[in-house]
């Protein structure tokens, strides 16, 4: 299986992943709403992270699903939603614990990243080499530690922000 993998130490916040990411779902459109990837910016903590559906191997959207609209795909292993199926109740945005499942209010549907069936645009257009697609093997135990370490100290430092806030308050 292949997923997207993040360097968040390399992400500059140039939104090219967003862009590309709208464009191949709309066609139309390059705003931000039509994006499956997000480029979250927290100025206060100086981080930059892109966030987009991990794909998880038990996926929580799939399981809550009352129509049965997420499945996996066969050929890229992908969770995907099948929105001709999707009731619109929002439950597996409530599910993702990642927050990394959007609500399309035009069509009713709930939506995220696909993949695109494969061959991930997000990926393509990372001019900082911050995104890749990799198999899972190949993505070490090292830059998963890596990853893990660089998001832990940026949780820490936005929930310390965060006490400091409440306490002032």
């Amino acid at each position: 299986m292949k997923v997207i993998t993040m360097d968040t130490s390399k992400c500059v916040g140039c939104c090219n992943c967003e862009l590309a990411c709208a464009f191949a779902n709309s066609k139309e459109t390059c705003e931000r709403k039509a994006s499956m990837i997000r480029v979250n910016h927290y100025i206060e903590e100086h981080a930059v992270i892109p966030m987009t559906c991990l794909h998880c191997e038990e996926p929580w959207c799939m399981a809550v699903c009352p129509s049965g609209a997420i499945i996996r795909d066969s050929q890229s292993n992908a969770v995907i939603i099948q929105k001709e199926k999707c009731a619109g109740c929002k439950m597996c945005i409530l599910a993702c614990p990642y927050g990394n499942i959007h609500f399309d209010a035009e069509l009713q549907v709930s939506r995220k990243c696909d993949l695109c069936g494969g061959k991930p645009r997000c990926v393509g257009h990372c001019i900082a080499g911050a995104l890749n697609f990799e198999k899972i093997e190949d993505y070490t135990d090292r830059s998963r530690r890596k990853t893990d370490l660089q998001l832990a100290k940026q949780m820490k430092r936005k929930c310390a922000g965060g006490e400091a806030a409440r306490d002032a308050g």
